[in-house]
């Protein structure tokens, strides 16, 4: 006999703000199920796991919890009001003889349960919220965005709970790699959908790309009917001089069908612009150190960064990551060592506390507050790259809609701050982008319209992160804070990192501080290439190719332009401005070649 589900909800409908969010939804969760909730920011998730989780009643429909379930649900921001630290918090739901669970969770996820509310990080608060869930250990356990402002040490530590544990439990998470840890089956909300993958994550996209071109092709199908049927209603009608209700009827029927199908939001049309170029040598670091308090942040710490460069900044919360990339940007002064700038430095900064946000103004407002997109004269316009854009007209490529323009920034979700930080950092032109944990919250298309943004960014990137699906997709160069002041830098991303210090992916999830080898413990800048390429490295030698192509047809277009000797004489302007963009032409391709040869041999051993 069939163990009885935990959960059941069936004709759930709900609507918001008068357009609906969920209907005739029908859901059965097992026990033992290991289910990953995705969807686009705004879809609805947190919405449909609070009604799992009872904290919110649909307009119809049935939630049906077994008797005797437990059900746990972590929030993305939890109330801690009347608490006064996070230990008060997270044992608040415990008997007091099992204060113990509390205290292994703390130890694992990294935190000081007698840390005052007030003064607590939302990393904090979030390792304390997990702390509670996982010591009450439900039958079922809701998380919502459970990795956001944990460091991967912590990620880790959570993942092996969760694989060991027999409580069924369901994730929202746009972290691949603890998506594909964790998932053996997917719920993913589309336009008021929800469909159930039996499979783990790895599956999602291909599963979500062939249902959209199913649904492409049916949309289609039907476009050719009514478009058939409409031409039927003409001729035949005055062929026949009588109409056929019926047939009629069903075509009013097809073009309702059409009319109610909700066409899914495309993908944000974000974009960026490394505008003049900077120097070769971006930075240069030569044994800075830095302290706080006494206790070591950075110390004896070398680094050169290149034009081009992708360098990751990966370690445990409160390590200083946010420290050595204010002093490489020399936004902080290190307490001794060198430290040299490079030349024709346009910086950018995305900064993962969402401080350049006034929460209480509207996105509008945000936008053409900022001194560096405002037009002069013009209160609806915003300086886009160099050229003026309307406010709302912007908005849009980035997935906002003219009535949220005029909402203030609190109402929106984590995710979409992130995407209205991304509109203001990518309106400027930019050759240095610093991104302090960009990824917290993005959906996953966003994630990789970002990715593939960052390949293509002819620019340098700084960036902190904890997703290391990410890391390994963007990063060059990986500067691993071990402890005690001491940064190492590898060359790659982080499964790249993993290769050089020797280390497995399962033997990282368990021992995620081992020592990494001598030979391993220098700035890759200065160490040798591991054999054979990096993920990075083998996608840019498959991109190389159309790059050089590219570049062969600009130079030949431009040099048969320069080829009229009376341009020279009858528009010397553009003779100039097409002089110079041949000789950018000509150096970008000695670089590309020189850049495929060089992996082409790694390649080849």
């Amino acid at each position: 006999m069939a163990p009885a589900p935990l959960l059941q909800l069936s004709g759930i409908a709900l609507t918001y703000g008068g357009n609906p969010l969920f209907q005739a939804l029908d859901l059965v969760i097992q026990p033992g199920d290991r289910l990953a909730l995705v969807g686009r920011n705004g879809s609805g998730k947190s919405t449909l796991m609070k009604i799992m989780a009872g904290l919110v009643q649909a307009d119809s429909g049935s939630r049906i919890l077994t008797p005797g379930t437990t059900v746990g649900y972590m929030e993305q921001d939890p109330d801690f009001s009347g608490f006064a630290t996070l230990g008060d918090y997270a044992l608040s739901r415990l008997d007091p003889a099992e204060g113990y669970r509390v205290e292994i969770a703390a130890e694992g996820l990294g935190f000081d349960p007698s840390v005052a509310v007030e003064t607590a990080s939302g990393g904090e608060r979030r390792r304390a919220a997990l702390a509670r869930l996982l010591a009450e250990a439900p039958d079922l356990m809701l998380l919502d965005e459970p990795t956001n402002h944990l460091d991967i040490q912590a990620i880790q530590w959570l993942e092996a709970r969760l694989r060991e544990t027999r409580a069924g439990f369901v994730l929202i998470s746009h972290d691949r790699a603890f998506l594909n840890a964790l998932s053996r089956a997917m719920l993913w909300v589309d336009r008021g959908q929800v469909r159930r993958l039996e499979q783990s994550f790895a599956a999602f996209e291909d599963w979500r790309d062939k249902t959209w071109a199913d649904e492409d092709e049916a949309r289609h199908k039907l476009d050719r009917k009514i478009k058939h049927e409409a031409k039927w209603a003409v001729e035949g009608i005055s062929a026949r001089r009588k109409r056929n209700m019926g047939r009629v009827r069903a075509l009013q029927a097809l073009k309702a069908e059409r009319a109610s199908q909700i066409r899914r939001q495309g993908t944000a049309a974000m974009a960026l612009d490394a505008g003049p170029q900077s120097g070769k040598l971006v930075v240069e670091a030569e044994a800075i150190s830095k302290s706080f308090g006494g206790q070591p942040i950075v110390r004896d710490f070398s680094l050169k960064v290149l034009r081009g460069d992708r360098v990751a900044f990966v370690g445990p919360n409160g390590a200083g990551k946010t420290t050595l990339l204010r002093m490489l940007t020399g936004a902080l002064a290190p307490d001794s060592g060198g430290l040299r700038l490079g030349t024709n430095l346009d910086m950018a900064v995305f900064d993962q506390t969402r401080a350049q946000l006034n929460p209480d103004a509207s996105l509008w407002e945000n936008l053409t507050g900022d001194p560096t997109m405002r037009v002069s004269g013009q209160a609806d316009q915003v300086m886009v790259r160099g050229q003026p854009r309307h406010v709302v007209g912007y908005l849009k490529d980035f997935l906002f809609d003219e009535q949220q323009a005029r909402a203030p920034v609190r109402s929106l979700s984590g995710g979409e701050r992130a995407r209205l930080l991304l509109a203001r950092i990518m309106a400027r032109e930019s050759n240095l982008l610093v991104l302090d944990e960009p990824t917290n919250d993005l959906d996953v298309e966003t994630l990789d319209l970002l990715q593939d943004l960052l390949g293509e960014y002819p620019g340098t990137v700084l960036l902190v992160s904890h997703d290391r699906d990410f890391i390994d997709r963007v990063a060059t160069t990986t500067l691993v804070f071990e402890g005690q002041g001491r940064v190492t830098a590898y060359a790659g991303g982080w499964t790249d990192m993993l290769a050089q210090r020797g280390t497995t992916a399962e033997a990282a999830k368990s021992a995620p501080k081992a020592a990494p080898r001598p030979e391993a413990a220098r700035p890759a800048a200065q160490a040798a290439r591991p054999a054979g390429l990096s993920f990075t490295e083998r996608k840019r030698l498959d991109a190389l190719p159309a790059e050089i192509a590219r570049l062969e047809a600009e130079i030949g277009k431009l040099s048969d332009l320069l080829s009229d000797a009376d341009l020279y004489t009858r528009d010397p302007v553009k003779a100039a401005k097409a002089t110079e963009m041949l000789d950018q032409r000509q150096a970008a391709l000695s670089r590309a070649e020189e850049e495929w040869l060089t992996l082409a041999e790694r390649d080849q051993g």
